[in-house]
């Protein structure tokens, strides 16, 4: 078997468990032991599609002039779902922190899917391929939101928390645009194409922003009510006031 059907066979048998692993930390319980072992299967896996995935790319971009459209959105996807999965555990890890964060793993990696989205968008308009330009935003927000939080002091108390969600949807957003391209001829939408690749973002995004929204009202502070006034001592020689029924 060569190198590289042996990194198709690993691709493939890592994407299944990432893909039958992405969906239970979205409901478990936050934080709980399900959560955070079936979050790391799915990490795990993600690594794994992440590497192989662009190594496959990168092979079949060399080969020739009618694959490397094609093959250029996949090394993109591949980029984004690694940055964003090593993202969703990166923030945990420094969450305590208070100044900007500057270690080169992960500032590399948000500029690689920065500087491939851009690469990305210009090769689509150039190439007049509705494909990549579409879809090239996706991974040029993905790499400067990142490197964004990453190189300011964070701005909120909860930061971690937020971070680790978009980052973790934002890598099972890139997983189901996976599935779906790949699999687009036998689900009868091969037509459909550009909603194909931009379906689970344009659903996936709105559906974060409404989650966000639910926890920024759960973790902000609440209101304290005001304290009752003290009761003024009568002078001397006076009664003190009747309570009023």
């Amino acid at each position: 078997m060569s190198f590289y059907y042996l990194a198709r066979a690993i691709h493939i048998m890592a994407g299944v468990v990432g893909f039958t692993a992405l969906w239970l930390p979205l409901v478990a319980r936050k934080g709980g032991s399900l959560h955070r072992r079936v979050g790391w299967v799915y990490v795990g896996a993600m690594g794994v599609v992440a590497l192989t995935g662009l190594i496959i790319s990168t092979w079949r971009f060399m080969q020739g002039p009618e694959n490397q459209s094609h093959a250029l959105f996949f090394m993109l996807l591949s980029v984004m779902s690694g940055t964003s999965a090593s993202m969703g555990v990166r923030v945990l890890r420094t969450k305590s922190r208070t100044t900007a964060h500057r270690h080169p793993f992960d500032l590399g990696l948000s500029a690689l899917t920065l500087a491939l989205g851009l690469f990305t968008v210009a090769w689509g308009l150039v190439k007049g391929v509705p494909l990549l330009w579409g879809f090239a935003p996706v991974g040029i927000l993905t790499g400067a939101s990142s490197l964004r939080y990453w190189l300011r002091p964070p701005q909120e108390r909860m930061h971690w928390w937020f971070q680790h969600m978009g980052a973790m949807v934002g890598s099972g957003i890139a997983t189901l645009t996976a599935v779906l391209v790949v699999n687009a001829r036998h689900l009868g939408i091969e037509g459909m194409q550009l909603a194909v690749f931009l379906g689970p973002t344009l659903v996936g995004v709105p559906g974060l922003k409404l989650w966000e929204r639910y926890y920024q009202k759960k973790f902000a502070p609440k209101a304290k009510s005001p304290a009752p006034k003290s009761a003024v001592a009568p002078a001397p020689g006076e009664q003190p006031p009747l309570a009023t029924p």
